[in-house]
C-alpha cells in the first residue's frame, strides 16, 4: 500500500551535515592538458568526515576573479579549502587576495624564510629572492608545516568559518590536509559520517531508470538518491549521513534492496564496479574463457577485459580484424559471405565470433562489426549500426544495435553492449 504524504518515511540525521567548498587556483587547470585531481581527493576526504561538498570552483591566476569567488564562498559556506597559488612567482596570488578579502595584513615570518633558505642549501642551490613571498602569512593565521615543499599552508579561523589554504602539488597538499586540517574539521562535522553506494545499470535509459525506481527513493530523504548517465551506463548514487558509518550503511541498505529488486537483471553492479570487472569476476568463478574479434571497436573490448589484474585466467585471445581481408585470413570468415551480406552484417558478426572461438579454444567467442563514423554510413546501413556476434559450443547468435553519438561514443557503447550481452547470456 502506498504511503500518504504524512506517512512518508523520514530518516534525516539529528543535525544537518556540514557543507564545504573547494577553490582550485591556477590558470593551468583551465587548459585541456591538466585535471584538478586535488578536488577529487579532497572531496573523498570530506565525505569520509560526513562533510558534503556544496561547490567546487576552478579559478585562473586572476586577482579579481579569485576575490569574487572567495567573497561569494564566505557568504554561504563554513568550510573553504583552497589549493594552489602559494608559489614564489608573480602569478601566485592566493596569499594577497585572501589577506585583502579577510582584512588581515600579510605578516612576514623570518622562521619560514630560514627554513626555505635551508631547504635550498641542502640541495646545493641558492634561494631566489622571490621566495621571500612565501614567508608572508595573513595576520593571526596558523602556519601549516610543509616538509615536502617550500610553501607552508595557512589555516584561518574567521568567526565560525574554517579556511584552509593549501599548496597545489598533491605530494604537499595531501599530507598537509591529513595531518593538520582534517583534525580541525573532524569535531565540526557533528560526529556525522557520510557513506555512498553506486549501483550501475545497463540496457536502460536515464528516464526509464528513474520512472522505475522513483516510487522507492521518493519516500526517503536520507539516503538521498541521484541518477546519473556516464559514457556507457546509468549510475544510481545513494548517499546517507548518520552518526556512524554502520548506521549510514544500514540506511542505504534499506533503499538499495528495494531499488535492486525493481531493476532486476539490468543492475550489474552493487558497489560501483565497472562492467568489465563484473564480467571478469564471473568468468573466473565459472571457469569460462573468452576471446574477441573486433572491427569497429579496434580492440576496445579486449583492452577493457585485460585491464583487470589476473585476466589471463579468462581471456585467451583478441584479434582486431579491421579490413575484409583480415576477417578472412585471421578468422576464416568466407569472402563470399562478406561479398553477399557486407562486412557490417549479422552473418559476418556471427562468423567472426565462431572464427575466434575455434582458433582460441575459448568457451565464448565475441565478434563485433559496425560503422563508427563519422563517414561510411548509408541509408540502409547508417553510422551507428553495429552487430555483435556470440558463439559457444551450442551455436551462434547476434544482436543488432543502432547507436547514437560520435565515433568515440559509438565505440564505447558497442564495447559496453558486448560485455553486457556476455553477462546476460552466460553469467547471471
Amino acid at each position: 500500500m502506498a504511503l500518504t504524504l504524512n506517512e512518508t518515511r523520514k530518516t534525516k540525521p539529528d543535525s544537518a551535515p556540514l557543507h564545504a567548498e573547494i577553490i582550485a587556483i591556477g590558470s593551468e587547470l583551465l587548459t585541456p592538458n591538466r585535471t584538478d585531481t586535488n578536488s577529487l581527493w579532497l572531496t573523498q576526504q570530506l565525505n569520509s568526515l560526513g562533510i558534503t561538498l556544496r561547490q567546487k570552483t576552478i579559478v585562473g591566476d586572476d586577482e579579481q576573479c579569485l576575490e569574487d569567488t572567495l567573497r561569494d564562498a564566505l557568504k554561504r559556506t563554513r568550510v573553504i579549502l583552497s589549493t594552489g597559488g602559494l608559489g614564489p612567482t608573480e602569478d601566485d596570488i592566493t596569499r594577497k587576495v585572501y589577506a585583502r578579502v579577510l582584512r588581515r595584513p600579510l605578516v612576514f615570518h623570518p622562521e619560514i624564510l630560514d627554513r626555505i633558505r635551508h631547504l635550498f642549501e641542502s640541495r646545493g642551490m641558492k634561494m631566489s629572492p622571490n621566495n621571500e613571498r612565501q614567508a608572508l602569512v595573513p595576520q593571526d593565521a596558523e602556519i601549516l608545516p610543509n616538509p615536502n615543499g617550500t610553501a607552508p599552508g595557512i589555516l584561518i579561523r574567521n568567526q565560525d568559518q574554517v579556511i584552509a589554504i593549501l599548496p597545489g602539488p598533491p605530494r604537499e597538499m595531501q599530507p598537509m590536509f591529513t595531518n593538520y586540517v582534517r583534525p580541525v574539521l573532524e569535531p565540526l562535522s557533528g560526529g556525522l559520517r557520510l557513506r555512498q553506494r553506486i549501483l550501475r545499470v545497463s540496457g536502460m535509459g536515464e528516464s526509464a531508470v528513474d520512472n522505475l525506481i522513483a516510487p522507492v527513493y521518493q519516500r526517503y530523504t536520507n539516503p538521498a538518491t541521484t541518477i546519473l548517465f556516464n559514457k556507457t551506463d546509468i549510475e544510481v548514487h545513494l548517499t546517507a549521513t548518520a552518526p556512524t558509518e554502520a548506521e549510514a550503511d544500514r540506511l542505504i541498505d534499506e533503499v538499495a534492496v528495494q531499488v535492486e529488486e525493481k531493476l532486476g537483471e539490468n543492475l550489474f553492479a552493487h558497489q560501483g564496479e565497472t562492467l568489465e570487472q563484473v564480467v571478469a569476476l564471473k568468468l573466473t568463478v565459472k571457469g569460462y574463457t573468452i576471446a574477441t574479434a573486433e572491427s569497429c571497436t579496434g580492440g576496445l573490448i579486449a583492452a577493457r577485459l585485460t585491464d583487470i589484474p589476473g585476466s589471463s585466467k579468462y581471456f585467451l585471445q583478441g584479434a582486431v580484424t579491421y579490413s575484409n581481408e583480415a576477417k578472412t585470413q585471421v578468422l576464416g570468415v568466407p569472402a563470399d559471405l562478406i561479398a553477399t551480406h557486407g562486412a557490417v552484417s549479422p552473418e559476418v558478426a556471427e562468423s567472426m565470433a565462431r572464427g575466434i572461438k575455434e582458433r582460441s579454444g575459448a568457451t565464448i567467442g565475441v565478434g563485433v562489426t559496425g560503422i563508427a563514423g563519422p563517414d561510411g554510413g548509408t541509408t540502409e546501413k547508417p553510422v551507428g549500426l553495429v552487430y555483435i556476434g556470440i558463439a559457444d559450443d551450442v551455436g551462434t547468435t547476434h544482436r543488432k544495435l543502432i547507436l547514437p553519438g560520435d565515433r568515440e561514443r559509438i565505440r564505447w557503447l558497442t564495447s559496453q553492449a558486448a560485455l553486457d550481452l556476455v553477462r546476460r547470456r552466460y553469467l547471471l
